[in-house]
């Protein structure tokens, strides 16, 4: 339930704005809206894919992109980040919280990861420091704020 409002807040923030301001870097470190997205989409594939389960299929375009940007368009960034939530939620359904992962992140992060439970704590953590990003960059693109359900 947390994590899928947090999904929900990282999209509805930035709902409506255009290609442009949705690829257009705004603070010196020069990641994009999109590209966050993105990440947040490799985060998904990463921890429920690769770690819990093991695995991940090939991804269908190469590795090398600068980071936190992207060249895809919004509607394949979207449709990404879409499916890979889909994908981790199946994960959850078809496993218990207690089960331990079958893949391994480095340390010292995956001296933390116990289980499954902890995956879930982790990308609830991830999804939330990355949805407060975009709340920043969204103020400073429209003067929006508290756009999301929480």
């Amino acid at each position: 339930m947390f994590l899928e409002a947090q999904r929900a807040s990282v999209l509805a923030i930035i709902e409506g704005l255009d290609d442009e301001a949705l690829t257009t870097p705004l603070l010196p470190s020069k990641w994009t809206p999109l590209g966050l997205v993105e990440h947040l989409g490799y985060a998904e594939r990463h921890w429920f894919q690769e770690i819990a389960c093991g695995s991940a299929e090939p991804l269908p375009w190469p590795d090398g992109d600068v980071p936190l940007t992207t060249p895809r368009p919004p509607s394949e960034v979207f449709a990404f980040y879409r499916d890979q939530c889909e994908r981790s939620n199946a994960v959850l359904a078809s496993m218990p919280l207690s089960t331990p992962p079958r893949g391994r992140h480095p340390a010292p992060l995956g001296d933390e990861i116990t289980d499954l439970r902890r995956i879930v704590l982790h990308m609830i953590e991830e999804t939330a420091r990355h949805a407060g990003h975009l709340d920043i960059v969204r103020e400073l693109i429209d003067g929006k704020t508290g756009l999301g359900p929480r």
